[in-house]
């Protein structure tokens, strides 16, 4: 038994998980509460490197958000306008968001990102072409689109069921589902900061139907608000029994919650050693999730990069065009190349490799001998 973990009193934990013994709710708050982060690290990192060894994935993606019209009202949101013409609303036409992807023709693209306010105006067949005109495009690009949450406003708004929404959007294109959306599935929060959007239930069986369907999706957490800890414990659970049920879940994505130019600014932002513990915690608890993934919009490139010794198996993408987090005041850059990723990876002593959105491994040609210097553009 290493010796610290034994001084941090999670020698039972060690045993458990050694054991092969699933933990059980208490763990997890005890995990969240112990005060040695490095001790709780230790444990992730064998769990990460059980699975994983040093490997570490990224894909070459781009994350388009095709409006920002949104009738919901979370308290933490920096992104939404309530209606069109508000400040700083927008909605692209198919042309506009199309055009985003000819743009990159020159780039070896494997996915296109979209995630969307909920706008009350759009007709249904705005969805629908916008996945077969990517399609069109690019024949072989991954198409993640459309949260849980976007799902089931669809579905009321447009008077189907969430299946009907799902079987529609699949045969116009869409291949799996982005994770957004679950904030924390607590009820108490959840009325708290998103009263005016599906409940965690309702998330959870729209999931359930898209693995049903044969698609893949992701979950996410938002972390560092308002939350407990035995909260945090309560989501990381709810997602275990989903993937004991269905198996579709790829990956887990703790989201760090940002104040600025929301209805939430008096609250600190996440500090790193809580993204850092909350990500490895996510690690130890999810058994069967094969994947945890730092995303380094939210957590900031450094705290990244540390969590691949946290549990963190997984550093997202280029990204290029994310506005939800840096409207809410993040500093971090807009796109990183694949090159860069690579360069954050190798330096954090892990072995990059780039994946599809489907965690395929793409072969890559070598890379030169010639020296690259590292920057990040904002």
């Amino acid at each position: 038994m290493h010796a610290r973990i034994s001084a941090a009193g999670l020698s039972d934990i060690a045993e458990k998980l050694e054991a092969g013994v699933r933990l059980d709710f208490e763990d997890g708050v005890r995990l969240f509460e112990a005060p040695d982060l490095l001790a709780v690290g230790l444990l992730a990192n064998h769990e990460r490197e059980k699975r994983h060894a040093g490997r570490t994935y990224y894909n070459h993606n781009i994350r388009l958000e095709a409006t920002n019209v949104c009738v919901a009202s979370c308290l933490f949101c920096s992104f939404a306008r309530l209606k069109p013409g508000d400040n700083g609303a927008y909605t692209m036409t198919l042309e506009q968001v199309w055009d985003r992807l000819r743009a990159r023709n020159d780039q070896p693209l494997t996915e296109v990102h979209i995630v969307n306010g909920l706008h009350p105006d759009l007709p249904f067949s705005y969805y629908t072409e916008l996945l077969r005109g990517l399609k069109e495009i690019r024949p072989d690009i991954h198409l993640k689109c459309f949260t849980a949450v976007e799902i089931a406003f669809f579905a009321d708004l447009y008077g189907k069921t969430d299946e009907q929404v799902l079987l529609e959007l699949k045969a116009a294109g869409l291949d799996s589902l982005p994770g957004g959306g679950a904030e924390i599935f607590a009820p108490r929060v959840r009325r708290k900061l998103a009263a005016d959007k599906c409940d965690a239930d309702r998330y959870l069986s729209i999931h359930r139907t898209a693995h049903r369907l044969g698609m893949r999706t992701n979950v996410t957490m938002l972390y560092g608000h308002v939350e407990t800890y035995a909260e945090r414990v309560d989501h990381l659970v709810r997602i275990r029994e989903l993937q004991d049920e269905t198996g579709g879940i790829q990956a887990f994505i703790p989201l760090a919650f940002h104040p600025d130019n929301n209805q939430m600014r008096k609250l600190p932002a996440p500090s790193a050693t809580d993204s850092l513990r909350v990500h490895a915690v996510g690690r130890l608890m999810l058994d069967n999730v094969p994947h945890i993934k730092a995303y380094w919009i939210a957590t900031g490139v450094e705290v990244a990069q540390t969590a691949l010794w946290f549990g963190v198996n997984d550093l997202d993408g280029t990204v290029q065009e994310e506005t939800i987090y840096h409207m809410a005041g993040s500093k971090t850059p807009n796109a990183m190349t694949p090159r860069q990723l690579e360069r954050l990876i190798l330096a954090a002593g892990r072995e990059p490799l780039e994946r599809d959105t489907l965690y395929n491994v793409i072969e890559k040609a070598p890379a030169p001998s010639a020296p690259e210097a590292f920057s990040i553009t904002h």
